[in-house]
């Protein structure tokens, strides 16, 4: 039978009941087994790396697994207890079995969030993106929900520990038909009992201080020396960058991570009606971030910002047609200096200005990434993206810098 009734459980409970056991109990054994792992080398990161990415694409089928099972409960029968005149015992099953089910759904959907607010560590393997709508890409976020992730996996824990011994006694101690009801689908009980709401209200109170204790405590008033300083481009050259981004995107085990590199400064000199110049940027890689990745990313293996806090790119600047501009150079960066060609739009208004341009690199050229010879792990090509708007300097002011 594939419904359930009020004796016994239907096919359809039975299965989504082991399934996700076997889905939850898998993804919780990778997460510990990752957990001892050493992270001293590369090659070690990149086995917690495939590891770490089974257990959050695990943990993604248990999600969805779990929420088809409780859909499905709540549209079914539930059977009847066993031993209903044992009140305090059916009130204690009854709550465990709630939070079990807020377990089995905030666990992995915290985790879910929390990796998709900073991509970059152990992508889930799946086509459909590393992100999720609404969701931010926030460091605050991402530790706001890991910290959910870990509290939850504590009442999870304790609520499958609990499962597993009722299950025990009720086989050992009762000798009744409870666990040959969800293993076999072997009617027992007689009766109806309505079933109350004081389990579920008192499971929804422990998830609200599970999740109320993960929250960050208000912040007092911000003091002014406490605040970031803005990052400044200083006036050099005929035209003075206002604001502007310079990003790149890898990939990693197939999923695009995106990087920022936020502290830079560039010198630009350029002459409109002759569409030259020359352009010479310095960019401070000890600010990058990447995602969860981002301590990786500086180590000795891949940028090595402790040796080489600074990247350099000298170029020349030509228009080829219409607003395509090209800045044709070297990009210093790790110790190596390599040929690149910037492809840009550029657009004039007065004495604004507005450019964006994207080049490809390959990491192999600057020695990046050498104990992960393939693209399995870490893509070769990196791709870079800038915008900046500028403005024009009056002739006295580029003459003074």
């Amino acid at each position: 039978m594939l419904t359930n009734t009020s004796q016994s459980y239907g096919s359809v409970a039975r299965i989504f009941h082991w399934l996700t056991a076997l889905l939850i109990l898998s993804a919780i054994g990778l997460g510990i087994y990752a957990e001892g792992l050493p992270r001293d080398t590369d090659a070690a990161v990149a086995t917690l790396v495939t590891i770490y990415s089974a257990h959050k694409t695990i943990g993604v089928a248990a999600f969805f697994t779990a929420l088809a099972r409780i859909l499905w409960s709540l549209a079914q029968p539930k059977p009847v207890p066993l031993h209903a005149e044992r009140r305090a015992e059916t009130f204690a099953a009854e709550l465990i079995h709630w939070a079990l089910y807020g377990a089995m759904l905030i666990m992995p959907l915290s985790g879910w969030i929390g990796h998709a607010a900073q991509t970059g560590f152990a992508p889930i393997l799946w086509p459909f993106g590393q992100t999720l709508p609404f969701v931010p890409q926030s460091t605050d976020v991402a530790h706001l929900f890991e910290g959910i992730h870990k509290l939850s996996a504590l009442v999870l824990y304790a609520a499958i520990g609990l499962h597993v011994l009722g299950a025990l006694k009720h086989v050992i101690i009762d000798r009744d038909a409870t666990m040959a009801r969800m293993t076999r689908g072997t009617p027992a009980g007689e009766g109806r009992v309505a079933h109350g709401a004081g389990a579920p209200l008192a499971a929804l109170a422990i998830w609200a201080a599970v999740i109320g204790s993960a929250l960050p405590l208000p912040a007092g008033p911000e003091r002014p020396e406490a605040r970031a300083p803005a990052a400044q481009n200083q006036p050099s050259g005929n035209w003075q960058v206002s604001e502007g981004t310079l990003g790149f995107t890898v990939q990693q085990m197939g999923a695009a991570v995106d990087g920022s590199l936020p502290a830079w400064t560039a010198q630009i000199d350029y002459d409109e009606a002759s569409g030259t110049g020359t352009v010479t940027v310095q960019i401070d890689t000890t600010q990058l971030t990447l995602g969860s990745v981002t301590d990786q990313a500086k180590g000795a293996e891949f940028f090595d910002t402790a040796t080489f806090p600074i990247a350099t790119f000298t170029a020349d600047l030509t228009r080829t047609e219409g607003r395509a501009h090209e800045a044709t150079g070297t990009l210093t960066l790790r110790g190596a200096s390599v040929p690149l060609t910037l492809p840009f739009a550029l657009s004039i208004a007065g004495d604004q200005a507005t450019m964006t341009g994207e080049a490809v690199l390959d990491r192999r050229a600057f020695g990046m990434g050498e104990s992960y010879p393939d693209e399995s792990s870490v893509g070769f090509r990196v791709t870079v993206q800038v915008t900046l708007s500028a403005t024009r300097q009056p002739a006295s002011a580029a003459l003074d810098a």
